[in-house]
């Protein structure tokens, strides 16, 4: 349809041969973009004068947060740490759940498609969940508290993990899996001496990775009462406490940059 609208380029080469060059997309994308994003403001009654108006409100508060106030840290530290704590356990449990379903989800090691295509079902749906929606829902069920948040992270790290694992095993070399299995062994024997060593580093670096994700994901579950700092920033910005949300941002940073340094080092042991 595009080539009928905007008929390809003659291109005369120096040997007198004609060929066409085709239009490029570009024009045609960039005018759907444009379209797109004009609808998106329409629709959302997005006001551009309104952002530029109140932008200097973000730097007013952000300017109120420092210097933080050093003397909250010990009512920060209790907070911190289970925020640190439902990261850590979550994303462990998570992990460790996400190997068997991964295993499940493999079309090369699971035979029945039918199991397999459940197992990826039910993991592309645990990814539509954003954590927050999850935690929620979580507090329902288990009440306040970082119970909530464990679960919420849990399931997350399980379908993020899973979903990576999977896909690295279905496109492992499949040789020595074959080998083991023509010499007597089971599949799950043989998934473990000659499939699971050739994923193990991937596995390890993506729980990794999750777990520095996690952290931060963490901290933002308080706001629907899963415990941690997110319950203490909602109730310090509610009470205009501006000093004690820079504490509470202060000490987040530092503890991220911290897993996240010490987690990158571990990570390129790994791959």
């Amino acid at each position: 349809m595009y080539d009928k609208l905007f008929p390809p380029k003659k291109v005369i080469l120096p040997n007198g041969k004609i060929v066409l060059e085709k239009r490029s997309r570009t024009p045609l994308i960039l005018l759907l973009i444009i379209v797109a994003v004009a609808l998106s403001v329409e629709f959302t009654n997005f006001d551009l004068k309104v952002l530029f108006v109140r932008i200097g409100k973000l730097f007013g508060m952000i300017g109120e947060m420092f210097p933080p106030d050093w003397a909250y840290f010990p009512k920060l530290w209790g907070a911190l740490v289970d925020t640190l704590q439902m990261s850590l356990i979550g994303s462990m449990i998570g992990a460790l759940l996400a190997l068997p379903i991964a295993i499940l989800a493999s079309s090369n090691v699971v035979p029945n498609r039918l199991v397999t295509a459940f197992f990826k079902i039910v993991l592309s749906l645990l990814r539509t969940l954003p954590t927050l929606v999850t935690a929620l829902i979580a507090t329902f069920i288990f009440g306040l508290g970082p119970t909530a948040g464990v679960v919420a992270i849990l399931l997350f790290t399980l379908s993020y993990v899973g979903k990576l694992l999977y896909e690295q095993i279905e496109n492992v070399d499949m040789g020595p899996f074959e080998a083991m299995e023509s010499i007597g062994m089971t599949r799950i024997q043989a998934f473990r001496y000659a499939l699971f060593p050739q994923v193990l580093p991937s596995y390890l670096s993506n729980s990794l990775f999750c777990f520095e994700g996690n952290v931060r994901y963490a901290a933002i579950l308080g706001y629907v009462g899963a415990g941690g700092v997110g319950l203490l920033i909602k109730e310090d910005l509610g009470w205009r406490d501006y000093q004690n949300v820079g504490m509470i941002i202060l000490a987040l940073v530092i503890t991220v940059y911290l897993i996240e340094t010490t987690s990158e080092h571990f990570r390129k042991k790994l791959i």
